[in-house]
């Protein structure tokens, strides 16, 4: 009989949550059934905003003529947990510095293919304080990525828009696919991994947290893509297969 074995996955936000943890970030959890109000509204997403739409986020049947505080989703990130942990820490008189991940499973309603799935990890972090900037983050972001992906790790940051964070970047790292993989993949690209940006104020105040003195950066990205970029996997819904042979072969194959 073969031994067990811990999937790639698990070994992945052991690594993220070691890496952040020799940096002074927390681990927290949160529920994967969230209530509107925290996956949205909280986070500065209006009620007409497209991510409210059928085609992204799967809504519980029921919620018609509720309050957004009762009307549930599967989370369609780990975002939520910026509010639901500054909101506990403000009710316990804790005022920031706070400095937190969020890895966990996330949800969205669309089409799969090599790099998108329905089902998938992402990894949150927050960061509130006095002074923060924009280059705290991008500083924080550039040590995690050459400390997992190693050294030579080449990492972009775009101007992005997201609603809860101002300004806002989504970060690329140059990812060469799998030996047996297309020309393209074999010469390397550059593949989105992560969103992130200062907080939004409205965010801060939502929270219950006085703008005016504190800022902060968040960022938020998939693990599967993580992993795809340090192990040269071509496919995410590897990952989510059940296909033993992926998950015993990993360590021979992709170490």
């Amino acid at each position: 009989m073969n031994e067990g074995r811990l999937h790639p996955i698990t070994i992945a936000v052991r690594e993220i949550s070691a890496i952040f943890g020799r940096m002074g970030f927390g681990v927290v959890a949160g529920p994967e059934l969230e209530d509107e109000w925290h996956n949205f509204t909280s986070l500065n997403v209006p009620a007409d905003h497209p991510a409210r739409d059928m085609q992204d986020t799967f809504w519980i049947k029921g919620a018609e003529g509720f309050s957004e505080h009762e009307r549930s989703v599967m989370r369609t990130h780990t975002s939520p947990m910026q509010m639901r942990y500054m909101e506990e820490q403000v009710r316990a008189g804790i005022q920031p510095p706070y400095r937190i991940i969020v890895p966990g499973k996330v949800f969205r309603n669309e089409a799969t293919d090599a790099t998108h799935e329905a089902q998938f990890y992402q990894n949150e972090g927050l960061v509130v304080g006095k002074g923060i900037t924009l280059a705290h983050l991008k500083g924080t972001l550039d040590s995690f990525f050459k400390d997992y992906l190693g050294p030579e790790a080449q990492v972009r940051f775009r101007p992005s828009f997201f609603p809860f964070t101002e300004p806002s970047v989504e970060v690329d790292v140059w990812f060469v696919g799998a030996k047996d993989n297309t020309t393209e993949e074999k010469q390397g690209r550059w593949l989105e991994v992560m969103g992130a940006g200062m907080v939004h104020p409205q965010v801060l105040e939502n929270a219950g947290i006085d703008s005016s003195t504190y800022q902060g950066f968040a960022f938020g990205g998939g693990i599967e893509r993580l992993i795809m970029v340090k192990h040269g996997v071509h496919d995410v819904r590897l990952f989510h297969s059940g296909d033993l042979r992926f998950v015993y072969g990993f360590e021979e194959v992709f170490s």
